[in-house]
């Protein structure tokens, strides 16, 4: 076996180790869904005091902790027999479609992958075509043997990875890069983390590879799509707050379609959350509507500071705490919006997640108004989220502002 078969069985085997965790956890938690509706339904009417409570819980946690310790047994089994194949299993799925679907795992339970050191969580890195770039001098040389003064950053959105910038064969940055003679790098994170927490890894990050880029460096531009643009202005403001250098290279931002305000859907997710704990039989389901992670309920109203969760309930009633907010200063900012409508009007439709309002900075307090300059707006007709990764519309816009 070759080293490089040898590192993608060791790859394989460390995501089949991941998947059958997932598997295992999954398993627990619907166990503990079913233990709280049979304590539920057994322990008699609230109107009486529940009487059967306490005994009914002391029967069924020594049955469904039996259940519990037989699941985990299992994982470690998998876990076992997976290091002992591993140096004999292929990478048997394409790179992209397991890239995909780790990318959309991330996405829903990002935190929790993280947190429990997961092998499928993803590390936050700079990618070209899908490989990690080591952020030394001499090996961005050596990646990047065409390196300009020019970089351009590109941020993807939740759920997604670098690899999805390329829709349907067109990708904004090698089209920008090849035509505008900008270096494009794209990063690769995992978007189920908080967007402050990728805010400040991302400031981190871009500290490193703008110190190290292999040529004097004139200007940095960044492009994020979706959550990519929140996680970038996060990212602004941590390295104001941390004093890093790069901010002061950048000097331009565009998102596209980014729910800066949030969007109704993971609103629509909170609802039923509500809406399940109201009955003490329903509400053990409510753990179901739990799954989604911290970078997808922070898309609630678009928070991308810690104080605008720190100490909140992530599914509870709370309402929107964030206060005045601006775009980065002195950085030329544009703002892109997808809709399904046909022409133009007073009431758009979204793009069928974020609202036209929303990707616009648009708000009804005038303190969370985003103030994108009405020039540096643009509303794509006949659009849906995705395409705005290859809509002809929106590169003609990208290249018309970011051209020097």
């Amino acid at each position: 076996m070759t080293s490089q078969s040898l590192r993608g069985a060791r790859k394989n085997a460390e995501a089949l180790r991941g998947a059958s965790r997932l598997a295992v956890q999954a398993a627990q938690g619907v166990i503990g869904i079913v233990q709280e509706m049979h304590c539920t339904i057994a322990s008699g009417p609230a109107i009486l005091g529940k009487p059967l409570e306490r005994p009914v819980r002391a029967l069924t946690g020594l049955v469904y902790a039996t259940l519990q310790g037989v699941t985990q047994q299992v994982g470690a089994g998998i876990d076992a027999v997976i290091t002992q194949l591993a140096p004999w299993l292929g990478d048997s799925v394409p790179g992209p479609q397991r890239e995909a679907v780790v990318a959309a795992l991330n996405g829903v339970l990002g935190d929790a992958l993280h947190e429990g050191g997961n092998p499928l969580a993803i590390p936050m890195a700079f990618r070209i075509r899908g490989q990690r770039l080591s952020l030394e001098p001499a090996a961005l040389r050596a990646a990047l043997p065409g390196a300009g003064s020019r970089l351009l950053v590109l941020v993807h959105g939740s759920s997604m990875n670098d690899l999805q910038w390329n829709r349907l064969g067109h990708d904004h940055g090698e089209a920008l890069a090849r035509e505008l003679g900008y270096t494009a790098v794209y990063l690769h994170y995992n978007s189920g983390l908080h967007i402050s927490r990728n805010g400040r890894a991302f400031s981190e990050l871009l500290e490193e590879l703008v110190s190290a880029w292999p040529v004097p460096l004139e200007e940095l531009t960044l492009i994020g799509h979706s959550m990519g643009g929140l996680v970038s202005r996060s990212a602004c403001l941590a390295a104001e707050a941390r004093g890093h250098g790069w901010r002061h290279r950048l000097r331009k931002l565009v998102c596209l379609g980014t729910p800066h305000h949030g969007s109704p859907l993971e609103r629509g997710g909170s609802w039923i959350d509500v809406l399940l704990g109201i009955s003490p039989y329903s509400a053990p389901f409510a753990r179901l509507g739990r799954i989604r992670g911290a970078g997808v309920t922070d898309l609630r109203f678009g928070n991308v500071l810690d104080e605008h969760w720190e100490g909140r309930e992530r599914f509870g009633w709370g309402g929107d705490v964030r206060r005045k907010l601006a775009l980065p200063d002195g950085v030329e900012c544009y703002a892109v919006a997808a809709t399904s409508a046909q022409e133009e009007s007073e009431r758009l439709p979204g793009d069928g997640l974020v609202p036209v309002a929303s990707a616009l900075g648009r708000h009804l307090q005038p303190e969370l108004t985003l103030r994108f300059p009405e020039a540096n707006q643009r509303i794509i007709l006949r659009a849906n989220h995705l395409d705005l990764l290859n809509h002809p519309e929106v590169y003609a816009a990208l290249r018309a502002w970011l051209s020097p």
